[in-house]
């Protein structure tokens, strides 16, 4: 994979490169074939554009579950409090874990917002105060639980010409 220097920017998409995005995002699975046939270009292009895409590090395309239907009882979101110039390594500590799934720096009352997965109470416990409140910075944390997911999606308008 490229490093981070050479990989592709928003800047660097062009239409056609939107038009595969937003298509992908509708269904991942969707053969080269068929997306080139719908945007008037070649397979080729198709498959060598995607493939630009993903080794960029701009693109990747996953298969997503709603983890409240296969059986993870426990989905939440985390907002924590660190102490002055941790936020950084604190999101990067805790990315590393498996059990998030989103981690961002934030501003306002909470310094880092983090999604959890875990299988019930037990995993999350266990999460909570023998990994997450141990890692070096965290100072507070306060948790949202998930009762229903109404929507859970993953496409974001690149499609949209600007």
């Amino acid at each position: 994979m490229p490093d981070r220097e050479q990989a592709a920017t928003p800047l660097d998409l062009d239409d056609l490169d939107r038009k595969l995005i937003a298509a992908l995002q509708i269904d991942g699975r969707t053969p080269f074939s068929v997306l080139a046939q719908d945007l008037g270009v070649s397979a080729s292009s198709v498959r060598y554009r995607v493939q630009r895409l993903q080794d960029s590090g701009l693109f990747q395309i996953v298969g997503i579950a709603n983890p409240l239907n296969i059986g993870f009882d426990r989905l939440a979101l985390i907002g924590i409090r660190c102490a002055a110039g941790t936020g950084p390594d604190v999101c990067e500590a805790l990315s590393a874990l498996p059990e998030t799934s989103y981690v961002v720096l934030t501003s306002g009352s909470f310094d880092v917002m983090v999604e959890v997965v875990c299988r019930d109470i037990d995993h999350y416990t266990e999460l909570m105060f023998g990994t997450l409140q141990k890692i070096p910075g965290v100072v507070q944390t306060e948790s949202f639980f998930v009762l229903k997911a109404h929507k859970l999606a993953y496409g974001w308008g690149v499609g949209d010409s600007r």
